[in-house]
């Protein structure tokens, strides 16, 4: 469970840092107050975490021989595409991400009114995040943990670290947002991907 729970931990941390779930926190807390879109986030990715935590137990009624493979393969793919997305960055922030998230926040607040009640905000928050995190790497990356690993585990260490990129993008998001180098932390995530394929490989052997 202790392994499960720390590569839950450590593959949600990586990946989310900087991706269009995160600047879409930071965007909303710039605006509304930080508590109630933390609370609209948070509980976005721990629906999304849950709903690909018991996905990937359902792959796993699968022969084991299947899932193993699929896995150690889910893992070296994702690794090798994102070094080579990390190759073709610059090293500054990624501006398409934050367009992509500035566009999705601004069509959502032109379907609410503009006196937002507490409970408006907390479900903008929570649709927006959503959407943005369905068919992300990082919902297909829980559903292989889940699949082979321990589901509790896995359920745990991942809110905990989508919890730790959304209070670190409400509180401090707006003053390192433009000092974040989405190069540096794809090339890492992709590295880490490397290492779950590796060692989902060595522990099948």
């Amino acid at each position: 469970m202790l392994t499960a729970f720390t590569a839950g931990l450590l593959l949600i941390t990586v990946s989310e840092l900087g991706d269009k779930t995160f600047f879409i926190a930071v965007i909303l807390a710039m605006h509304h107050p930080r508590r109630l879109v933390f609370i609209g986030v948070t509980a976005a990715l721990a629906a999304m975490t849950i709903l690909s935590v018991i996905f990937g137990q359902a792959v796993s009624l699968l022969p084991k021989v299947y899932i193993h493979y699929a896995e150690i393969a889910l893992f070296i793919a994702f690794g090798i595409k994102l070094l080579y997305d990390a190759s073709k960055m610059s090293a500054a922030c990624d501006t398409e991400v934050v367009e992509e998230a500035e566009a999705a926040v601004k069509q959502a607040d032109l379907q609410l009114p503009k006196q937002k009640t507490g409970l408006a905000i907390v479900i903008e928050a929570f649709v927006l995040t959503f959407m943005a995190e369905w068919g992300d790497r990082t919902q297909i990356a829980t559903i292989a943990l889940a699949a082979g690993n321990n589901p509790i585990g896995v359920t745990i260490g991942a809110i905990l670290g989508h919890a730790i990129c959304a209070a670190i993008a409400v509180i401090g998001g707006k003053m390192i947002a433009g000092r974040i180098s989405e190069r540096q932390l794809t090339f890492i995530g992709g590295c880490l991907f490397l290492v779950f394929g590796v060692v989902a490989a060595i522990e099948g052997a």
